[in-house]
């Protein structure tokens, strides 16, 4: 049997199911995929030589997920229903064939294609780092809807369960093992090998599974009683974490819990009824949109023009310095870590082995692939092999002098075609390129901290700035493992910009009476992940202080009306606040720098003292959040943004603004644009001429136009 999705080859009793989707370069489970399973198992139970089978990839991956596309032509109730319960019935007939099968997993086993995995009798997993199996729906603002909410928790336990379906983290190899997910493992060359035996051992007799739950798991788990004790607990950490802003979790808890104390059947019809509920959920439809921009930001424009990485240097060896060099040799690129301290070089390599190592004992690495990419880092303190670098960042000191000075003597040692790159996070690239003999080889590229974890990558080009420049650094983000946008160089580009005056209004509030904590607070019910003032002491006091004092809120001065700047955040840095990174901060820190629930004692002595008055939540986020939202409508009108997917993706990505809102012009869609001109002429009337409604937004209010159609 061979169709457009898999092809089926018989060795001694054993059906291999290769799964390769034509045209495509991954395998996704779709309804006309789902529709290919029936004839599939047909044909192996009516053979009389095959007695088991194997489910394996032909591609890099086992299976991606599913078709998330499809979840569009879902317009009203009713119109998945149908399709959920064909692709139960399926994944149930393969779970209670008589002729077992193996899923022999490489590469990325996630969503659907984890539920396909879980239906059958048994799972071998390929120890490469690059094996990982997720249920990350939840990131989609869905549910698993294949089965997962039953099929897992049954097999690994209900609290590993709801761990892997409410926060959709992956799962490598070696932990899946140990928790029960994964049966054996092999090595990817022997995969196939020993799926095929573990086939045979299951075609006699079943598989004999030990139960891998501790003492205390089993009890908690045992009984109606303590399973709710678990199910009030999982609930209270979705409360703390999502302020209530996001449907889904909740959705699979429910589906666990009637699962298990009703049972799998009633289980399956409620997973059935609240995924299609959850995909018609305005939640869900923002998550998918901000997937599909991730997704595109991932494709490079200009990908003929793009010229080869194979070595960079990394100028400044500090936190940005250490996490840029990391994510650059974990992709099989040469760093060249050049600072002027040894002990700051030393710091950089142990701060890169903390996070390396981690994933070394969680085997999610193998010792021999983190020796590697720590070899691929050479620090240094001087320029040898300077004029082997493709191309150079720079992530020292917010200064203009100090980066000309580090450009010039960068430019003695490079060859004529590398290319400078500014990890400025409000310098204009511009200024800092009038010290280059080549301005149109600096560019800008503005990474977020901490750089392994923080997924945008904002590129800043000048007039100036060549094509093969832009195209090249785009190449080299993609490859880091970044979503990247391209914006307008200009006073703080884009997410600097949109973000200092969410932060200005925030220490406005804090001038007029608010209270610190009633603004965090109310922000993260907004959906942001933080709130401001918290924002503020991780970013550092001293950061926040020169961006607010700086270039950037001179040039809102000298062309707003009405801009308010308050002069607190300076007056906390003179006076040696820096925030975290000293433990000093709006907030109190231990010994530890973990930050206390209480504020620092005298914080609010520099924004007029401790008489604090409580205002409106909705005043609050309405002030603070439409700050940005404008800010950004002004990128767009001004032309430093190209459109509007990539303001979202970098207020999104970059700042997080609530990715259920889908960004700022998603948002302002969702609104309506006479709607957003009603708030803005609103606050306006209440405080003042800086929150004016953009022309942008006035232009689209009266043609009735959205920004994306």
């Amino acid at each position: 049997m061979k169709n457009k999705y898999v092809e089926i080859e018989k060795r001694n009793g054993i059906a291999i199911i290769w799964m390769d989707e034509l045209d495509s370069k991954i395998n996704k489970i779709g309804p006309d995929m789902i529709d290919t399973f029936n004839p599939m198992m047909d044909e192996l139970e009516k053979d009389p030589e095959v007695k088991a089978a194997v489910m394996i990839s032909r591609k890099k991956d086992f299976i991606a997920g599913a078709d998330i596309e499809a979840f569009a032509n879902v317009k009203k109730e009713g119109d998945w229903q149908p399709i959920a319960k064909k692709g139960h019935e399926i994944l149930d007939r393969i779970a209670k064939s008589k002729k077992p099968v193996v899923a022999a997993i490489n590469g990325a086993c996630m969503g659907a294609g984890l539920e396909i995995a879980l239906a059958c009798a048994a799972r071998v997993a390929s120890d490469s780092p690059k094996t990982i199996m997720s249920l990350p729906e939840v990131k989609l603002g869905l549910l698993p809807g294949g089965g997962g909410t039953q099929r897992l928790p049954r097999l690994v336990g209900i609290q590993k369960a709801l761990d892997m379906m409410l926060t959709g983290k992956n799962v490598f190899a070696y932990p899946a093992k140990k928790m029960g997910l994964v049966d054996r493992i092999a090595t990817k060359e022997a995969l196939l090998d020993a799926a095929i035996v573990l086939a045979n051992e299951i075609a006699k007799r079943p598989l004999k599974r030990e139960d891998k739950r501790s003492g205390m798991e089993k009890f908690l788990e045992g009984n109606p009683i303590t399973r709710g004790i678990i199910f009030k607990k999982a609930k209270e950490m979705v409360d703390r974490q999502t302020n209530g802003n996001y449907p889904a979790p909740y959705e699979i808890m429910e589906c666990v819990k009637v699962g298990m104390n009703s049972g799998e059947k009633a289980g399956y019809a409620e997973e059935v009824k609240r995924f299609e509920k959850l995909i018609l959920t305005p939640e869900s439809f923002q998550l998918r949109g901000i997937f599909f921009a991730m997704t595109e930001k991932k494709k490079n424009p200009q990908a003929a023009l793009a010229r080869k990485t194979d070595t960079m240097a990394m100028v400044g060896a500090g936190f940005m310095g250490a996490g840029i060099a990391q994510v650059s040799a974990a992709k099989d690129v040469r760093v060249l870590l050049k600072d002027i301290k040894q002990e700051t070089l030393t710091q950089a390599r142990k701060t890169i082995w903390g996070d390396i190592g981690k994933k070394v004992q969680r085997k999610a690495m193998p010792q021999l692939d983190a020796d590697r990419l720590m070899n691929r880092i050479n620090g240094q303190l001087d320029y040898n092999n300077f004029d082997k670098v493709d191309v150079l960042i720079e992530a020292v000191f917010e200064d203009l002098k100090v980066k000309h000075m580090v450009m010039k003597e960068c430019e003695e040692h490079l060859s004529k075609d590398a290319i400078f790159a500014s990890n400025t996070s409000a310098l204009p690239i511009a200024e800092i390129a009038k010290a280059s003999k080549r301005p149109e080889q600096v560019i800008g590229m503005h990474y977020f901290s901490p750089v392994p974890k923080m997924p945008l990558l904002e590129i800043v080009v000048t007039d100036q700035t060549a094509d093969w420049v832009t195209s090249t650094c785009y190449d080299l983000g993609v490859r880091q493992g970044k979503t990247v946008i391209v914006v307008k160089d200009g006073p703080g580009f884009y997410t600097t910009r949109i973000l200092a005056p969410l932060l200005g209004e925030a220490l406005n509030m804090l001038e007029e009476g608010a209270d610190a904590l009633q603004i965090d607070k109310a922000l993260k019910k907004f959906g942001f992940p933080v709130g401001p003032i918290t924002l503020m002491d991780e970013v550092g006091i001293d950061v926040g202080a020169h961006i607010m004092s700086g270039e950037l809120m001179q040039h809102f001065i000298a062309t707003r009306k009405g801009v308010k700047a308050s002069d607190g955040l300076k007056k906390m840095f003179d006076a040696g606040y820096h925030g975290r990174k000293n433990k000093k901060g709006f907030y109190q820190y231990d010994e530890n720098g973990k930050k206390k629930r209480e504020l620092d004692a005298n914080m609010y002595s520099f924004f007029g003292g401790n008489t604090r008055k409580k205002f409106d939540d909705k005043e609050i986020y309405e002030r603070i959040g439409m700050s940005m939202v404008s800010e950004a409508a002004l990128c767009l009108q001004e032309g430093i943004i190209a459109n509007p997917l990539d303001g979202d993706v970098g207020a999104v990505f970059g700042l997080g603004f609530p990715p259920f809102r889908g960004g700022p012009f998603r948002y302002m869609d969702t609104l309506g644009a006479q709607e957003t001109v009603d708030i803005f002429n609103r606050l306006a009337a209440k405080h003042g001429e800086r929150f004016l409604p953009p022309q942008i937004i006035v232009d689209k209010a009266k043609s009735g136009e959205k920004f994306y159609s």
